[in-house]
C-alpha cells in the first residue's frame, strides 16, 4: 500500500519564499512542488546514525579538556507524535553558537572569540518515553548581514532522525522573552503566532539544579495540528 505523507499542517512551517530573509529569494523553488508518493521501503529501513552515537555525546561542556565560558545550562524535552505521544530511539542533534555568538566554522568570521572548549554540537537518542537531553551553553546573539543592524536571537538548531532516511526534521529553539524577537524575519516568517511560539522553550525551574544550571524544557511535536515549525518541511 501507498503511503502519503498528510499535508494539512504545513501552513503552521514558514514559506520556502520569506522576501525578509534575503536568502531565500535565489533559493526558493520557483514552480510548484510535486508530491511524491512514499512507499514502505522509503518509511522503514535502517536506523540512521543512532548506533555511533556515544556517551558524553549529549554533554557539550565535557568533550575538551577544560569548561566552556558561558552560562551552563540543561536542555531536555520529549519529541513526540500528533496525538502526543512519545516518540522512541529518536536520534537527536543539536548544533549552536557559544556564548560569545560564534559558530566554529571557516565562513563565521564576526569579531566574537571563538571557544578552545567548546564545538557547539551534540547528539543522543530519545529513551522509551520519547525523552531527551543535553548540558550545554547559552548561546549567545549575532550579527548575519541580512539587513541592516541584524541579529539573531540566541537560537539551538534541532534536527531529528527517525527510523528512515528521509524522516528528517529540522527546526530552532528559542529561549523565552528575547528582545530580539519583532526584528528576526527568520523567526516571523512563521506567520501564525501560535506555531511561531511552538519554536520557544519554556523556562523549567523543576529540573534547575541548584547551583548549577538553568533548565530549559523544549518539546518537538513531528506533525499534526500541533507541529513544531521545522525548515524543511
Amino acid at each position: 500500500m501507498t503511503l502519503i505523507y498528510p499535508v494539512e499542517s504545513n501552513a503552521a512551517h514558514a514559506p520556502r519564499l520569506s522576501p525578509g530573509y534575503k536568502s531565500t529569494i535565489k533559493r526558493a523553488p520557483q514552480k510548484q512542488r510535486i508530491l511524491m508518493p512514499h512507499t514502505l521501503s522509503e518509511l522503514t529501513g535502517p536506523v540512521y546514525g543512532h548506533e555511533t552515537v556515544r556517551p558524553g555525546d549529549h554533554d557539550l561542556t565535557t568533550m575538551h579538556a577544560g569548561e566552556p565560558l558561558g552560562e551552563r545550562i540543561i536542555v531536555h524535552g520529549t519529541v513526540m507524535d500528533e496525538d502526543g505521544r512519545g516518540v522512541p530511539n529518536t536520534l537527536v542533534e543539536l548544533w549552536q553558537a557559544n556564548a560569545c555568538g560564534r559558530y566554529v566554522h571557516v565562513w563565521d568570521q564576526h569579531p566574537a572569540p571563538l571557544d578552545p572548549n567548546f564545538t557547539g554540537a551534540g547528539r543522543t537518542v530519545t529513551d522509551a518515553k520519547g525523552n531527551y537531553k543535553f548540558i550545554t551553553v547559552k548561546p549567545g546573539a549575532y550579527p548575519w548581514g541580512n539587513h541592516h543592524n541584524a541579529w539573531r536571537p540566541a537560537h539551538i538548531h534541532f534536527s531529528v532522525f527517525g527510523h528512515s532516511f528521509v524522516s528528517r526534521l529540522v527546526t530552532q529553539m528559542y529561549f523565552p522573552n528575547d528582545p530580539l524577537f519583532p526584528f528576526d524575519p527568520i523567526f516571523n516568517s512563521v506567520t501564525d503566532e501560535k506555531a511561531r511560539l511552538r519554536m520557544v522553550s519554556d523556562f523549567d525551574l523543576d529540573v534547575t539544579e541548584p547551583g548549577w544550571a538553568l533548565a530549559y524544557r523544549f518539546n518537538i511535536v513531528l506533525r499534526g495540528r500541533n507541529a513544531t515549525p521545522t525548515e524543511n518541511h
